[in-house]
């Protein structure tokens, strides 16, 4: 497994990001420690976490993706696992039970800690932007954390550049500890929320990125039909919007583009991430040991140029992202 650093942090993290939103969600408990064992025999060292996970979901009241991590990680040697989280979410009653200020961030670290059985987290991440506390009370509490030890890097998610590279000047400015890492929904049918102005940012301000989605909610295994589209009760209803004439090109170039080396479309789609300068690793998630096992076939792959051109074509756009731009 290769390892990378995370952003201009000393950090280094598995070049796949567990994602673990699917536990006692679409899997089991079970299937959830068996997939965990799985990608740590791997080298996978990096999972990631939230404490609403997965509080959609019947009998779930959120934090129960943290509490399985937390009783898997007793048997395993914490120093070594690369440990992400993230709050922002409601988890509770009353007016402070979510958002970004000082009350709710120092609440949900110490119940997400409670839960991961751990006395830090390497990674914690604002989930999404909170429009109604300002900016530097949750920086300031965030850089408390740091200092405390409860926390050792900081990232967010959903941020666009702009509100990214606000906080990231705030921090300079006050002297606080600093986002070393965005979250992005980011695949090949849904570029536009990443490039070119936060690609670009990660690039020139050496911010990682370890986008979520890779596999476009799973269009891009190509395990879906033109004829057959989402099976009903599936999982799948978010890969629906992709179904349309861009959607299936895609795909069908995937496949041909995997026939060649004897790789599968969700393989291939990993490795277009893989073959991106700006991206740290992608999140990725699995149900089962043979799901995780296929991804996991994905390492070491990357495209050619004239294959990234190709994709470029198919989904509009045209920036290159080489290492002289």
């Amino acid at each position: 497994m290769e390892h990378r650093k995370l952003g201009r942090t000393g950090l280094k993290v598995s070049a796949l990001c567990l994602g673990t939103m699917t536990f006692r969600w679409t899997s089991t408990e079970a299937e959830s420690f068996q997939v965990l064992d799985r990608a740590w025999d791997s080298g996978i060292n990096f999972l990631d976490t939230a404490d609403i996970y997965s509080n959609w979901a019947a009998d779930n009241p959120g934090g129960v993706s943290e509490e399985i991590i937390g009783r898997w990680m007793q048997n395993k040697p914490r120093d070594q696992i690369i440990l992400a989280t993230k709050c922002r979410g409601r988890m509770g009653e009353g007016p402070n039970a979510e958002g970004l200020s000082r009350a709710h961030i120092l609440n949900a670290v110490n119940h997400s800690l409670r839960r991961l059985k751990t006395d830090y987290i390497d990674l914690y991440q604002v989930h999404w932007p909170d429009w109604d506390t300002p900016l530097e009370e949750t920086l300031r509490t965030l850089d408390d954390l740091v200092r405390q030890g409860k926390v050792r890097y900081l990232g967010a998610s959903n941020f666009q550049a702009w509100y990214l590279m606000k906080a990231l000047g705030i921090s300079e400015r006050l002297g606080l500890a600093h986002f070393a890492s965005i979250q992005p929904h980011f695949h090949l049918l849904n570029r536009r929320e990443v490039e070119p102005e936060l690609a670009l940012l990660c690039l020139n301000e050496g911010v990682g990125m370890i986008p979520y989605s890779p596999l476009a909610s799973g269009f891009l295994t190509g395990k879906y039909t033109r004829e057959g589209g989402v099976p009903q009760g599936s999982r799948g209803g978010g890969a629906a919007r992709y179904m349309h004439d861009k959607g299936w090109a895609v795909v069908d170039a995937l496949r041909a583009m995997g026939q060649k080396r004897s790789k599968t479309p969700a393989q291939m789609a990993l490795a277009w991430h893989f073959s991106l300068p700006f991206i740290t690793a992608p999140i990725i998630g699995a149900n089962n040991i043979p799901q995780l096992d296929e991804l996991l076939g994905a390492v070491g792959t990357t495209l050619s140029s004239e294959e990234m051109q190709q994709l470029d074509q198919m989904t509009d756009t045209s920036r290159n992202y080489r290492d002289d731009d």
